[in-house]
């Protein structure tokens, strides 16, 4: 039987072409603490690829779910990833869909 809900709809999604951070001493450390983790930066590798729902993120990542969603959860609050739309498992749970909110990545230091 058919799922009345869509499991895996294509997902349209452009992330910004450019962020900015400045390391000089007034709260840039969240952002780089949360790209520092190699978790982390495996997430992100793996979205390059598409949005994908935190399953498909630990899958791909070769991890856990829960240490996915901490990192999701820190990636999102530095705005490097955030929710870009809903999937439904074939059981019919709500799955957030992440991607990438930055395509490219600067950091500067001044003083």
């Amino acid at each position: 039987m058919a799922s009345l809900l869509p499991t895996r709809k294509p997902v349209e999604h452009s992330c910004s072409t450019r962020t900015e951070i400045v390391v000089d001493g007034t709260g840039s450390g969240a952002a780089l603490s949360a790209i520092a983790s190699e978790t982390a930066q495996q997430i992100l590798r793996t979205l390059r690829d598409g949005p994908k729902p935190v399953s498909a993120i630990a899958d791909d990542a070769g991890t856990s779910l829960q240490n996915v969603r901490y990192h999701i959860d820190q990636l999102c609050e530095a705005e490097f990833v955030e929710p870009v739309d809903t999937w439904y498992s074939e059981k019919g749970r709500k799955m957030t869909v992440y991607g990438l909110a930055v395509d490219h990545l600067v950091i500067r230091f001044e003083p």
